[in-house]
Parts: C-alpha cells; structure tokens; sequence
C-alpha cells in the first residue's frame, strides 16, 4: 500500500513581485482552499495529506500579491465535496470564480447552485488520487456545454498525443494546467510537450503555472522559461497565470508567491503581454468583469 505523505504548507508571508508592478485587475486562476476532517473529510484515496488552507489565509495571500481577484479549484483531497470551495465562492461573490470537482449524474437543481455560487467549470485530474478521471471525457464536456463552462485537465502532457483528437472535438474550451505538468529535463521537442503546443495554438488555454512541480532543478526554475515562452507564444490571448497556492504535494523548498510573480517575468517579459495573462485573459476565460 502507498504510503500518504504529509506535506507540508505554503511560505507563512507571501508577497508581491520585486519586478513589476501587479496591475489592477490581476487574477490569480489556480489556488486551493482546503477544511480538516472531521468538517470535511478527506477522500480515503488522496496522494497526499496536506495542511488546512483557510479562506482567510487564501484571501490575505490575494491581498499580500496584489491579486484583485482568484479562481479557487477544489483540490483532490476533498474528492467530490465542494463545500469549503463553494462556501468561499458565496462569501466573495464579485472577486472569486471556482472549478468544481462532481460527479456525472448530479440533478439539475444542484448543478444550477454550483453555477449561482460561482462555479465556471469542471477540472478532471488524472495525477492526483481522489480526482476525476478523463473516461468520461465526452460527457463532462456535453454537460459543460449545457450549463456554459469550461473544462480544466491535471494531466502529465506526455499522456495527450493519443488524447489529441477527443480533446479537439470538446464543444466547450478548455484549459490544461500547470504547462502540461511534466519534467523539463524531456525538452521542448518532446512529442507530448508538442502536442500541447499544438493544442493551445489550435484553441486551447493554458495555465503558466506550477514551475516548481515541472523543473527538475530547485529554484529559480529558470530552466522552466523556454517552454513557458513558447506557449505564451502560440496564444497570447489564452495564457492565464496561477500561484498554485498552497502548493500542494510539493516537498522541496517551499517557494514565495512573489517568487513565482518574479520567474513571470521571464516567462513574459513584455509588461503589455503580460498584463493580458494577468488581467484581461482571465476576465474572458472566468467570466470576470471587463477591468476598469
């Protein structure tokens, strides 16, 4: 039996980047807020067991950043309960969008309070125990396209060469997180690597995220740059950046957010760029209000 591991919780003072300025209207789009049992269970199935996560303390590392607004995405160790995720969502209804984690079959009812609490999409994880599978992949996107959201996928992208064709026949958008999440150390010619590319190009969004779980080096990351540019090159317009807060299932040196605000100014060193993956990019994608 695997052994499930504690890990461990994020920089106690996150703060904002040394080199830019976050603009009004930034978006964090990936972070986490996670209760303790027994309020709210783990899932027997988890690949890890992490620390709590507060909406409070969620909120107050938005605030310390500089991030206007957050997408929370409910994270696998709560498997299918959404509450915490929801509850927040409720509580802060113009700042924050969420992905929900459900199961195919929900009634119409609940669906609808999923959408009225804030919820844009659905994510479907093939890395993390206690997420959703991509079997089903056809029928999460028919009902993301009747009740207007997107899909999210946790998925290595050296598993999406045989996965291309379902994903491009999706009828609603859909986002990969955390730039494909898979090791640096096999290149930017690596067919699954291409593959995105390919994908994101063609249509599809992607988070610039999760550079601590891609580079096989500890930080800076700096060897996570040429693949973060050449996404961000193929669609400008459907790059979206995420913190990844509270880094979950992560053992190595525990990064500061503003240290990944920091590694986003190598990603996308022009200041115009950058402010669409930061402001007017996630407007679109989770239904945020034009900025001001």
């Amino acid at each position: 039996m695997t052994e499930i591991r504690d890990c461990p919780g994020p920089a106690p003072h996150p703060r904002g980047p040394s080199r830019f300025t976050v603009p009004p209207g930034a978006v964090d789009t990936h972070a986490h807020v996670i209760g303790l049992p027994p309020a709210y269970p783990f899932v027997p199935a988890r690949s890890y067991t992490p620390p709590e996560a507060t909406p409070d303390a969620y909120l107050a590392m938005l605030d310390a950043t500089g991030m206007t607004r957050g997408v929370l995405i409910q994270v696998s160790v709560h498997g299918t309960d959404n509450r915490l995720m929801l509850e927040t969502l409720r509580a802060h209804p113009d700042r924050l969008r969420g992905i929900a984690v459900i199961p195919l079959g929900l009634p119409e009812a609940e669906l609808a309070a999923l959408k009225a609490a804030g919820v844009v999409g659905l994510r479907l994880n093939v890395l993390y125990g206690g997420g959703v599978g991509f079997e089903a992949v056809e029928a999460y996107g028919a009902l993301c396209r009747e009740m207007g959201w997107h899909l999210q996928f946790l998925i290595d992208a050296r598993a999406l060469p045989p996965l291309a064709g379902r994903l491009a026949r999706l009828p609603v958008p859909f986002c990969i997180d955390h730039m494909g999440h898979f090791p640096t150390s096999c290149g930017v010619a690596d067919e699954g690597f291409r593959t995105l590319v390919s994908l994101v190009r063609d249509g599809a969004w992607v988070k610039l995220s999760g550079a601590y779980r891609n580079a096989v080096a500890g930080p800076p990351f700096a060897e996570t740059v040429p693949f973060a540019r050449t996404l961000h090159a193929a669609a400008p317009g459907r790059c979206v950046w995420g913190s990844d807060w509270p880094h979950v299932a992560h053992w190595g040196p525990m990064m500061n957010v503003g240290d990944l605000l920091d590694l986003l100014a190598e990603w996308v060193p022009d200041e115009a760029d950058r402010h669409w993956v930061l402001v007017e990019n996630p407007a679109q994608l989770y239904g945020f209000d034009a900025p001001v």
